[in-house]
């Protein structure tokens, strides 16, 4: 085995008092120090600081979830309900046109005693030329 490898370094446990850790939450907030330079200068994991800074903190509180929308999202979202909602108003358009015509050709066919439908239909195809 390596000499290296066989020594473990094993870190003491600390503790810090309420004061300590109030001021380095302080001085996060105030703009003093980073969580980064708190970290690096005590040797704290960052994870702690973060719980230090949502437990000690007002403007932190933790499990409050901040949900993230892209802008381009949402204006597509309002985009597709717009083109939607034109789709739908120009098929009831062309619904009221199919009505009011098909109601024209009866009217002209009562009035000229002749289908007009059968009259004016186009021929079916038989596939040949």
């Amino acid at each position: 085995m390596d000499k290296n490898t066989s020594k473990l370094k094993l870190r003491k446990r600390r503790y810090f008092s309420e004061d300590f850790k109030k001021q380095k939450v302080k001085d996060i907030i105030t703009k003093k120090a980073t969580i980064r330079e708190i970290s690096k200068i005590y040797d704290i994991r960052a994870k702690i600081l973060y719980d230090w800074l949502h437990k000690y903190s007002p403007l932190h509180p933790k499990d409050v979830k901040i949900v993230l929308e892209m802008e381009s999202d949402s204006q597509r979202a309002l985009f597709y309900k717009e083109r939607v909602a034109d789709l739908e108003r120009i098929v009831g358009q062309k619904q009221i046109e199919i009505e009011f015509l098909n109601k024209l050709i009866e009217l002209a066919s009562k009035e000229l005693d002749m289908d007009l439908k059968k009259s004016f239909s186009t021929k079916l195809s038989n596939g040949i030329g």
